[in-house]
């Protein structure tokens, strides 16, 4: 699913702890893989590589992949560098969305500096080998979850999350009325509120004494 402008501002607008207070079985990308450069949003379709100590069908991947695309490698949490620097700017040149490996990345005096949004499990000085043709555009695990060829990848300060393309507009119109939620918290906490003015905290607490069901939510 190509990333319109409008679906990126729409995600602009929300962050990823926002869609997952949406809909908690959003798949989340463990945290062990997380944003060595300076730019850590990503809007972008993956574009998935599943290799082993081997960074060629990474290279393949960055070379094929269409603009706004993101590269997903499934690396088998391997401290083995699947890609560095030229990487990097090879995405950057054919406008790709970002890179996320499930293994090592390095080169960090470049990379923590750059405007490609870059992920890794690992970082390490170790590259891999270059003689095996790895997989594209294959279902794969990375950090934990399936990633389909296609599906949304977002990620911001928080960390990484997958969406289906066809669960993406209906998340984030939940994902916006999540914020403007919190919004209104804020404010109320901004001018002197409690939380207990701003949430159900006496009655739900009281529920789940009696054992009833509850559901913490805000008033108004």
């Amino acid at each position: 699913m190509p990333v319109n402008d409008e679906l990126l501002e729409r995600f602009l607008a929300v962050d990823t702890t926002a869609l997952c207070d949406a809909d908690r079985t959003t798949r989340v990308v463990h945290s062990a893989i997380r944003a060595r450069s300076a730019a850590t949003r990503i809007c972008g379709p993956a574009f998935t590589v599943r290799c082993r100590e081997d960074f060629l069908a990474v290279l393949r991947g960055v070379e094929t992949a269409e603009p706004g695309a993101v590269i997903v490698v499934d690396g088998g949490a391997r401290e083995t560098a699947l890609g560095g620097e030229m990487f990097a700017r090879a995405a950057l040149v054919r406008k790709l969305g970002g890179i996320v490996v499930d293994g090592g990345y390095r080169d960090m005096s470049y990379v923590s500096t750059c405007a490609l949004p870059v992920y890794s499990r690992f970082v390490t000085p170790r590259a891999g080998t270059s003689v095996q043709l790895g997989e594209l555009q294959v279902p794969v695990t990375c950090g934990g979850v399936t990633v389909n060829p296609g599906d949304l990848v977002l990620a911001d300060d928080e960390g990484l999350v997958v969406v289906a393309p066809a669960r993406i507009e209906s998340l984030l119109d939940a994902a916006l009325a999540v914020k403007e939620a919190e919004h209104r918290v804020i404010g109320l906490l901004d001018s002197g509120g409690t939380l207990s003015d701003a949430f159900n905290v006496a009655d739900h607490v009281a529920a789940l004494e009696r054992g009833e069901q509850s559901v913490l939510r805000a008033k108004g």
